[in-house]
Order: C-alpha cells, then structure tokens, then sequence
C-alpha cells in the first residue's frame, strides 16, 4: 500500500475491526486510521505502581505481587450474578479478593502460583481487599499491569480494551511514517519531541513525563495551526504600515468630562495614543467589561484623529445603539467644532443621500451607524480611524470591507463580552489587546441572588415593588429547544400568564426569535423610553444597550445558560443610579449548576467569570471555541495550556514576520497541513 494512503485506510480494514465495530467507532468520530490515532486519551491509569499489602491505604489504585493461600470459592446469590472470592499474601499481609460475573476467573488461578493483582483498595478497620482487580502471572508483567494504560472516552457497546487494541495495531500500520510537520529550528527553539515519538508516548507511555513530553509537542503543533490558520484564512498581514498621527493635547476632552478616567482607561488610551502616533497600522481590541467605560476611550481616539484632519467611523451592530452612542458622543465633540453625523438603515432617503455627500466631501468628521456605513455608495474623504463596538457581531470581512473605505486606517474593535485571556489569544492572534478591568468607582456592584421554585411569588412581588417605585426590569427566558416555533411559544405562554395573573395591570413587553427585527426594534424602544414596565425576552436583548431605569434582571432556567452569557445578561441593568438586582432561577440540582451559581453571586468580575466558565466546561466544550466556528480540539485545553499557548504566540510571530511558509523550503511541510486544515476545518468560518 503506497505510504500516503495509510493514514487515509478506513478503519475497518484494521485487525480486530470489521463492520460492526467501524459502525460503532465512527459515533466516536473514528473512520480512518488517521482518526484513531487522533483520538487521544483522556486520562491515565498508572498500573507499575507495585505496593507490598501491608502498605496499601484506602481507596488507592495500585498493584500487589502476592500468591493464593485459600481456595477459589464460587456462589451465586441470585440469577445473573456469580461471586468468585479467594484470599492472597505477599507475607507482609492478608488480602481478600472478588470478582462480580467473572466465572472464567476460578479456572485462571492456582495455587503455589505467584500473581499480579491491580486495583482499587478497600481497606475496612484491619481487613484489605480489592474488587474486580486486573490479574496476570508475575511472569507476564508488563502486558496489563506494569505499564501505563491509557483511558479513552468510549461509546455504547465498545470497551477500553477494544480502543486500546485498536490504537496499537493503527500504531503498527502507521511505523514511523508519520510525517515530520515541524521544521527542526522550530521543535529545537521550543524543545519540542519529534513526532513518531510523540504518537506513540501519548497512546502508550513509558511513564508519565514522556507522556507529558509527547502531550506537549501535540498541543503546541495543534494550536499553531489553529493560530496560522485563523491568520491565512482573515488574510492578516502584521507588516501593514498605517497613519502616522501626530501627538495631540487631550486635556481639553478631559476638562469637559464629568468624571475622572480610571487608571486602567488611561493605560488603555496610552496604548491606543501609542498605536496611532507611529507607523505602523493600529488593531486593537479593547476589552472591558459592562460599564467599565470603553465609550470615552473610543471618543479620545476620534478626538486625536480629528485633529489631525482624519475621519472616524463608528459602527455598532443594531439602531438603538447607534442612536445611544450619537446622542453621548455629539455633544461632547460638537463643543470642539468636530461634526458627528448618525446613519442608520432608518435614516430618510433625503438625509441619508445629504450625509453620503458631505461625508465625501469631508465635512463630517466622525459617523456613528449601523450597517449603513457599509454600503458601497458610502465614500470617506480621509477615512483614518475606523471603530466597531461589540466585535462578536461583524464578521472579519465586515472589518476588511470598513477598513478599505480609506488607506490602512487604524482599527478598534470593542467588546463587552469577557473573554479568557487563553481564548483572546487564540481568537483575536491578529489584534493587540488591551483590558480595562476596573470598573468606575459609582457603578454599583449589582446583588445576585439563585433561588428555586418556591421563591416564584416572592420574586414577582419584587418586580412588583420596583416598578411601583419607578423603575422596569428584564425577564429572559433560555431557548427550550433549538426551535424558533417552541421558543416563541414558551415566552408567548409566560406573558400571557403573567399579564393576566402575577404581573396584572403592569405594562408587560415581549421580543422572540419569530419576530422581525422592526418589530423587535418597536419593542425595544418602547421598553428603552419607559413605555413598558417588564420585557420578556427569549433572545438576548441587544447587547449594550443603555436602560439606566432598568434596576432588576430575572433570568428563567438559569442553569441552561453559559456563565459569560449569565453575566451579559445581568450587564443590562445596573447602568443607572439606582441599586440593581439579578435573580437567578435555578432548576438543576446538580453539583456543576450548584457552582456556577455560586460563581455568580459571588463575583461581579466578567473576567473571573470567564475563567471559571472555561475551567468548568472543561476541554472538550471550550467557551466560545464552537460559536466562533472554530475547528474543536483534540488534545489541547485552552484552559491548562496557557504556557504553551505564549510559546506559540511566539512561533507564528516568527513565522509571520519572517514569511517563513512561503519564503523557507523546511517550512513547506506545515504550510502544507495549513492548506488541507484550512479546505477542510476552516470552511465554515463565517467571514461575511
């Protein structure tokens, strides 16, 4: 079989495969040997621990050399079970052994022979023993015990003796031709094993640092081609030369403000000032979370380019918002003779056509809109500055076609939405990235409480109570099912209820995922200028938008939403100066949904929060990782690899600055794994 076609071999051609199992393997994603040999373990059992019994402590896992000095004895209690049980000594002391339904046991051991026995210890007052354990003649040491076994995640109908079996023989097929991805300046910079070594220590170690070994080359060459990939597949280029600003006094903008600029604001605008005054093009992400002020920040980088003779363009993803950040933004700037013009998909034929027109002409500096501000008839005299609040909702092309409405203007992207600092990297390895975390010192922090069913009635005479002394607030329901229809229904059912019933004579509002987005703008209005007292939601509402009157957030089944999306949601209130309040209903009693409640009412700060969402869910559902349409991972954690991560960050700069995929022969191999990575995994990142 010519040696590139292994690899591609379907499974059930492996020995001890055929049919039946393929089918049952291929649930688990494994169709070709290839796959097998990427489906790593999960974890480990180490089975050369050799303990004598009198050292044995309880509930320990670990093996014992040691011979029979009773007879086997039999019993079945009852139909379908069977007990086979017989005492064993190494001479140090006694140890009572058990096997459920395993009769073929009593025909395996013999006396006067000396055995290796694994497993779980239990040790009751004086009395050792150990159930179901692993047993092979000392002789044999080092086929099931003595080694390190891997474990690896199973289905329905296959055992880990099956998996194992498995991989062993896709290790024979594959040899040593598995192909070398990593130039060797690469893997000796990084101290990386060569990877023949890697796939074999990670299926079947020889102890656990070569396995740790192993898992360290396979998550560093994963996560620099989820790096590279990101990269090729937004056509980032780092070498771009952008506007050089000059340097601009900022104490007239800071004179006007009401408030002082918290430490970590004005850190971030150095970096931002920092970007704009040299040459090279600025791409930055601004991270801060909800009311952490990254608006101000946003306006002194318009002030610094209007008064270098540039535009600024501002754009957000809905009407509402646009309409909010004009109504902050113009009146502040108008004072310093800089003209700030709104375009929204609203915007009458006439005015939108006079907009376009000075905006060509040059005498709007700055304009804050929405979609709009793409179109193609939307020409900048001197685009210099180009601003996008709430990244999440424009796609990178949607950054790209903003961007080259003038020459290499600088970039701000915006985010409210906390993500880990493992995960930015990832995600955003074209932008620099700056965090404002520190929140000013008037916004309150907003209580939290979890409560079950039995709070219902409590709950709704608080939002009783707090519309009674002026104020609204929010009830948002999860998606039952991935069904618009139920969806609509759920929350349909819910206003109606609480309209005729616990919330009568109040003003109650609803937005679903049936309605159109006019209507749901209607809604929203109506609840942003006080005409609703509650909003029922099912979507999240949009984010960003300010309600200050908004003081309290009920979130249903709060056990169904992500920690980061529970902590979105509560970021909608407390925007104004009354205390605000988040009620949690929490149907789960499990102990996971237990500690994510606990997280949220222990801490307002959304990039703990983020943290411990990604610590909770665990590798396999990283945060964020499938609704950014990333390809999933198979080994790397991006919460436990962080270290390897900063080495990788390192890697591509090198790569990138160099050119090295196109320019040095030795780097031919990984540009080629890019490619076939970027055809199969990458398709569906949506770029629009």
């Amino acid at each position: 079989m010519p040696q590139e076609n292994i690899f591609e071999k379907s499974i059930k051609y492996v020995k001890g495969v055929g049919e039946a199992r393929a089918k049952l393997l291929s649930k688990l994603g494994i169709c070709t040997v290839n796959d097998a040999l990427n489906y790593f373990p999960r974890d480990y059992q180490d089975r050369t621990i050799l303990k004598k019994i009198a050292e044995l402590q309880d509930g320990e896992e670990c093996g014992v050399r040691a011979s029979l000095i009773s007879d086997v004895a039999e019993s079945r209690p009852r139909r379908n079970l069977s007990i086979i049980k017989t005492m064993a000594s190494d001479g140090t002391a006694f140890l009572s052994l058990t096997w459920f339904n395993q009769s073929y046991i009593k025909n395996n051991l013999k006396n006067g022979v000396e055995y290796i026995f694994f497993g779980k210890v239990k040790r009751t007052g004086m009395r050792l023993e150990m159930n179901n354990p692993v047993i092979e003649t000392a002789g044999q040491f080092g086929k099931n015990t003595g080694r390190i076994l891997p474990i690896y995640s199973l289905t329905k109908g296959l055992t880990q003796n099956h998996m194992r079996k498995l991989t062993e023989n896709s290790l024979k097929l594959a040899g040593d031709k598995f192909e070398e991805t990593l130039p060797q300046d690469i893997r000796e910079s990084f101290n990386l094993s060569q990877i023949n070594y890697s796939y074999n220590e990670i299926h079947f170690p020889k102890s656990l640092s070569n396995m740790e070994e192993a898992r360290r080359r396979l998550v560093f060459e994963e996560l620099l081609l989820l790096q590279l990939g990101l990269l090729k597949s937004k056509g980032v280029s780092t070498q771009q030369k952008g506007i050089k600003f000059k340097p601009v006094d900022m104490s007239p903008v800071l004179d006007k403000l009401t408030f002082k600029l918290t430490s970590a604001q004005q850190r971030v605008f150095e970096e931002i000032r920092d970007d704009m005054v040299s040459t090279k093009r600025m791409n930055r992400l601004i991270q801060g979370d909800v009311g952490s002020g990254k608006t101000i920040i946003a306006v002194m980088a318009i002030y610094l380019a209007a008064k270098n003779k540039y535009q600024s363009a501002f754009m957000v993803p809905t009407e509402i918002l646009a309409e909010q950040h004009f109504r902050s933004v113009e009146p502040l700037l108008e004072q310093f003779g800089i003209k700030v013009r709104l375009l929204t998909g609203s915007t009458k034929k006439k005015e939108k056509e006079e907009i376009k027109n000075l905006i060509k002409e040059g005498t709007i500096d700055v304009l804050i809109g929405t979609h709009a501000i793409l179109e193609d008839d939307t020409e900048f005299y001197k685009l210099g500055l180009v601003i996008t609040d709430e990244q999440h909702r424009f796609g990178v092309r949607q950054r790209a076609k903003l961007s080259i409405k003038g020459e290499n203007p600088d970039l701000i992207v915006m985010t409210a939405t906390p993500i880990p600092r493992t995960l930015s990297l990832v995600l955003y390895g074209d932008l620099d990235v700056s965090i404002i975390d520190e929140l000013p010192p008037e916004r309150k922090p907003i209580d939290t409480y979890a409560v079950n069913e039995s709070f219902r009635e409590r709950v709704y005479n608080f939002i009783r109570k707090n519309v009674a002394e002026g104020r609204q607030a929010y009830i948002v329901c999860p998606l039952v099912e991935d069904s618009e229809q139920i969806e609509a229904e759920s929350a349909e059912g819910l206003v109606e209820r609480i309209r005729d019933n616990e919330l009568k004579n109040l003003k109650v509002g609803l937005i679903h995922g049936k309605m159109k987005g006019a209507e749901k703008e209607k809604v929203m209005r109506g609840f942003v200028n006080g005409q609703l007292d509650v909003l029922v939601s099912t979507t999240v509402i949009e984010v960003g938008v300010n309600v200050p009157n908004a003081s309290l957030m009920v979130i249903e089944n709060a056990e169904r939403f992500g920690l980061s999306q529970l902590h979105q949601l509560r970021g909608r209130v407390g925007r104004g100066k009354y205390k605000s309040y988040c009620i949690l209903f929490n149907q789960s009693k499990s102990d996971i949904s237990k500690q994510r409640m606990d997280i949220m009412t222990n801490t307002n700060d959304g990039f703990v929060i983020s943290e411990k969402d990604l610590e909770l869910r665990g590798p396999g559902d990283v945060f964020g990782v499938r609704q950014h349409g990333l390809p999933e991972l198979k080994i790397a954690n991006l919460y436990r690899d962080m270290e390897i991560l900063k080495d990788v960050q390192k890697a591509v700069k090198l790569i990138i600055h160099g050119n090295l995929l196109l320019t040095d022969a030795r780097y031919k191999p990984l540009d080629e794994k890019l490619d076939k990575m970027l055809k199969e995994k990458f398709k569906d990142i949506s770029m629009n």
